[in-house]
């Protein structure tokens, strides 16, 4: 079977979980801030819990790290398409229920401009999602009994272009341009079950776009067997172009008021490192802060917190050169921790992860699947507890489309 055919498998079971169930997220948690945010890393880099920053290969697109393009061969153009399934259970003092949730991950490409020493990636990827609806009960005094519904959804995406230049033999820069565009809605109503008191609700709708810019830099030597990379990006804070109004009802009046608040982008910054022993195995630790604490969200400072992230991932393949089918495919995993970035919701997530490389007709081709769990919550009884189970496959395509053949 040629790389064409699977494609057309991969992209079509992609589609497939797109059309059954087209929502991110259902998390409660994701009224808070933007949403959930995602790392935007390649299906291969997710299998080892989520690393990328110190990761540089010629077999995977790291958007994460702009510096890493370099990495691609010089006759090679590299095609990445990915979409994931995700089956969450909820739990808290209220019962349990469970969802069902499926997404297009994201489309990314990368090619050499001039040899080695320029190469340029673009894609479509999501930044944030948006999804919930869920009621609490409550009662004021035991005389008046009401249900607070909150309900959301919507989400921010980004389309990025970036550029790799290889400085030296063991120093690599690069740059992404990011087009971030989208939109939520969030509504909380309250009703009573007493006649005699009345009801209200809140629509807040909000539409952005923005232009920013993530730099990153790569340090990389090879002993021998051994190749060792150190990674750096940042991204500095940056004012939102946006739209919002907000829509309050009551039994009496309606208003609806275009409010000229100020939202922002945090300042981030992240470094990681890489070991690879001839390209057998690879150990790779990140860290990553998302400075929102002097981020302006609603016009007010010091709503949001700082989303600090570690990860810690290993590849293996037996051998990449070898003869047997199963001595090529690459074995996967790794876990990551991260801390909320939300003021009210400081809950921590927690993830592990394994999946594997299915090599096609050439070793840089390959289809990735990726199983992730992933929990997020505490031991007090009234916390929301979540544990989630996600398959993401992708397809990442390599060819030479620039080999010039001789007649």
């Amino acid at each position: 079977m040629n790389n064409k055919r699977y494609i057309v498998i991969v992209f079509a079971a992609i589609m497939a979980l797109g059309v059954w169930a087209q929502n991110a997220t259902s998390s409660p948690s994701s009224r808070f801030g933007y949403g959930e945010l995602n790392d935007n890393l390649p299906t291969a880099y997710r299998a080892m819990g989520g690393v990328g920053l110190g990761m540089r290969s010629n077999k995977a697109i790291n958007s994460a790290q702009p510096a890493s393009y370099t990495a691609c061969d010089s006759m090679t153009f590299m095609f990445d398409i990915a979409g994931s399934l995700l089956y969450t259970n909820y739990g808290d003092s209220y019962g349990e229920r469970n969802r069902i949730n499926g997404n297009l991950e994201y489309v990314t490409l990368q090619f050499p401009l001039w040899r080695q020493h320029i190469a340029f990636s673009a894609g479509i990827t999501p930044y944030s999602a948006v999804g919930y609806n869920f009621s609490l009960s409550d009662s004021i005094n035991s005389d008046y009994h009401y249900t607070h519904t909150y309900s959301g959804e919507g989400g921010f995406t980004q389309v990025y272009g970036g550029l790799s230049f290889n400085i030296c033999n063991w120093v690599a820069l690069g740059v992404n341009a990011y087009y971030m565009f989208g939109d939520m809605t969030k509504l909380r109503t309250q009703t009573f079950v007493e006649s005699s008191a009345k009801g209200a609700s809140q629509t807040d709708f909000l539409s952005i776009s923005s232009l920013r810019l993530r730099y990153g830099a790569q340090i990389f030597h090879t002993f021998g067997k051994h190749t060792v990379v150190l990674g750096g990006v940042f991204e500095n804070k940056q004012r939102f172009s946006n739209s919002h109004y907000q829509q309050i009802e009551t039994t009496t009046n309606d208003t609806v008021s275009t409010l000229d608040n100020a939202f922002e982008m945090p300042m981030m910054y992240g470094a990681g490192i890489s070991y690879n022993y001839a390209d057998r195995l690879t150990v790779s630790l990140d860290y990553q802060c998302q400075d929102w604490t002097k981020t302006i969200y609603f016009d007010k400072q010091d709503v949001l917190r700082a989303r600090q992230r570690w990860a810690l991932g290993a590849e293996y393949r037996h051998d990449p050169l070898g003869r047997d089918y199963i001595d090529r495919v690459c074995w996967r995993l790794g876990a990551n921790y991260s801390t909320s970035y939300a003021m009210m919701s400081d809950i921590p997530e927690f993830g592990v992860s394994l999946g594997f490389g299915l090599p096609l007709r050439t070793v840089s081709s390959m289809v990735n699947a990726t199983v992730e769990y992933v929990h997020r919550g505490g031991i007090q009884q009234d916390v929301l507890n979540e544990n989630a189970v996600r398959l993401v496959i992708s397809a990442a395509i390599s060819e030479n489309w620039f080999f010039k053949r001789k007649l």
